[in-house]
């Protein structure tokens, strides 16, 4: 949270190493070193196996599948080679390593509960920077590490400032709020305090720091947690949650069919969020069909990297394209295969948490675990336009499925132990 954006490390074959990807390795390296413990990737059954063994074995396929060199009016895009799919690897290695951090080490109610009070804690350290900023302009990266990372004019909204502190963008500020928003209302529908801090003081404090972040996206993800948990119940909630993951898996494929409302979604945003709002849509849908119908070129693994999934200028090999989402970036690298596989390890999560609710008997082990399906439900829809999927959303997604699978196993160890009985 406090370091550089864009300081990397560049060795050879690996990819570079920042502050997305340093700390997912020292946490693999404390496990190894200190607990003697290591990470099981290839440990789990069923459908989380295929999904790993997609995300791990897909890059191979990608390399051998792009071997030809684009020729471009200026410039040509290499071809994909051995080295270029040990180095996705690595990368994707470091990307899931916090989902299987999250699933493996943290399964119980309390470790749960420890993840929901962290995260009220740092946002709550993170607001003072932040309201500093919306105050002052964004100037702390600039101050610290003597560069900005992004444009500043992306950061400039309704007559004020987007924070930004040491993240890269108003936007990504914006969304760790918003789960900041979930985590402080689900501790306060169990009455779970915060230090001294009266729960509901926090969550309204909260909403408040995302409306002055004014990002209208986040604040109608926040707007629309804060209000579920606050006042919708524990399985609709769950219910809805399935549903958003379920939406953003199948959004690639409504997309190819012509069946997701885009026109309607431009609408309903020109009504609630304005015109500006609108016009942003229609920019991003209409990259998104270009970018797709060259990905549907190689629907199944996709392009691999060097750009080769943008589309560019016959004439004067310029990029033409915006990939803004993540899923659109996924697609058009990995393919439809990689879609599913990392996409797949987000859901897969939600699925079984409500699966798991049925057997939860404690209202407040439920809420937290609704709570929890329904933010990471918002990371996967917020991957649609953006791309904000950094390591700690993975830990925060592996958390939930560990707790998840933590509730099935207890169920099916008294239910065997009742029928021995």
């Amino acid at each position: 949270m406090f370091l550089p954006v864009h300081t990397n490390v560049d060795l050879p074959l690996i990819p570079a190493m920042g502050k997305d990807t340093i700390p997912v390795l020292a946490a693999i390296i404390g496990c190894w070193l200190i607990k003697n413990k290591k990470i099981k990737f290839f440990s789990n059954k069923g459908l989380l196996q295929l999904l790993v063994l997609l995300i791990f074995f897909g890059p191979f396929i990608t390399a051998l599948l792009n071997n030809d060199r684009i020729f471009l009016a200026n410039r040509f895009l290499p071809e994909l080679t051995f080295h270029d799919a040990i180095s996705i690897l690595i990368s994707q290695f470091l990307q899931i390593s916090a989902f299987f951090l999250g699933k493996q080490f943290f399964r119980t109610y309390p470790d749960q509960l420890y993840m929901f009070r962290f995260l009220v804690m740092v946002g709550l350290i993170y607001s003072i920077l932040m309201l500093f900023e919306i105050r002052m302009s964004p100037q702390l990266h600039r101050w610290v590490y003597g560069f900005f990372p992004h444009s500043f004019a992306q950061q400039i909204r309704g007559g004020g400032f987007r924070p930004v502190v040491f993240m890269g963008h108003g936007l990504w500020v914006a969304f760790f709020t918003v789960c900041v928003v979930v985590a402080a209302s689900a501790l306060t529908r169990i009455n779970e305090k915060i230090r001294n801090f009266p729960p509901s003081m926090v969550s309204y404090y909260l909403v408040v720091v995302l409306v002055l972040c004014k990002s209208k996206a986040s604040l109608a993800y926040g707007v629309f947690a804060f209000v579920m948990i606050k006042i919708i119940s524990v399985k609709n909630q769950m219910n809805a949650a399935v549903l958003l993951a379920l939406l953003a898996l199948s959004y690639p494929t409504l997309s190819i069919m012509n069946i997701f409302p885009h026109k309607q979604v431009i609408e309903v945003a020109e009504t609630l969020m304005g015109p500006e709002r609108a016009e942003s849509l229609v920019v991003r849908f209409d990259n998104e069909k270009i970018l797709l119908n060259h990905a549907k070129e190689k629907f199944f693994f996709g392009w691999g990297g060097w750009g080769r999934n943008r589309v560019y200028n016959k004439e004067t090999g310029g990029n033409i394209t915006i990939t803004d989402g993540r899923w659109v970036i996924t697609f058009g690298v990995y393919g439809m295969v990689g879609f599913i596989a990392e996409f797949g390890l987000l859901a897969i999560s939600v699925v079984r948490a409500r699966q798991a609710a049925k057997w939860l008997k404690n209202k407040k082990e439920h809420t937290l675990l609704s709570a929890h399906a329904l933010l990471i439900s918002l990371v996967m829809i917020d991957q649609l336009p953006n791309a904000t999927l950094d390591p700690w959303l993975w830990l925060l997604s592996g958390i939930l499925l560990g707790r998840s699978e933590e509730i099935i196993a207890v169920r099916k160890k008294m239910s065997l132990t009742k029928v021995v009985h």
